[in-house]
């Protein structure tokens, strides 16, 4: 009897759009956290970890979706494959499964999350180098302003009310994101 095709995505936004990842894979079942790849604590790939079964295969969209570093990347590869289920890391066109006992599929492994990793780190630092810049021509805002406990208890009460969402971020001067970080936030 063949397994299960399930399918983990993970984007960091509430923005980014799940379509791309797993386009054209199909699936019996998806799950899909929306956190940063730096959170241990994600609720979906818990429950992925749960359901998987023996003979299914797991469908990831890269290995950074997965993991943020290396040591990451193999604990979850490796807590996988150990329940006798295989990955597949579509960008990376990569399969790994307990039946692999060759040295070759674990150095590929490590040699991919390497570049993930390291690819990770130049982005931050770009990203550090920018801000820097940005703050030097006087670009750089920063962060938002934070809103006092009552004016949260105001505005998501107003989501509760079904008022528009820009309407709700104009009010209180915020942007959107902030607002859906506010409303989730509160989920928690």
């Amino acid at each position: 009897m063949q397994g299960h095709k399930i399918g983990y995505i993970r984007v960091s936004t509430i923005e980014q759009k799940i379509v791309r990842q797993l386009d054209g894979v199909q699936l019996d079942k998806v799950f899909t956290d929306r956190c940063s790849g730096k959170d241990t604590k994600r609720p979906q790939l818990t429950l992925m970890l749960e359901f998987i079964r023996d003979g299914d295969t797991v469908y990831v969209h890269s290995m950074d979706r997965l993991a943020r570093n290396l040591d990451d990347l193999r604990r979850l590869v490796n807590q996988i494959t150990n329940k006798n289920v295989t990955i597949h890391f579509v960008k990376e066109n990569l399969t790994f499964s307990n039946n692999d006992n060759n040295h070759i599929s674990k150095l590929m492994l490590s040699v991919m999350g390497a570049f993930a990793e390291f690819e990770r780190s130049l982005i931050k630092e770009r990203q550090l180098e920018g801000i820097a810049i940005a703050k030097k021509e006087g670009k750089y805002r920063g962060r938002g302003k934070s809103l006092s406990q009552e004016q949260q208890k105001e505005m998501l009460q107003m989501v509760a009310d079904r008022y528009k969402k820009v309407d709700i971020a104009k009010k209180y001067g915020i942007t959107r994101m902030a607002l859906y970080n506010y409303i989730n936030n509160h989920k928690k």
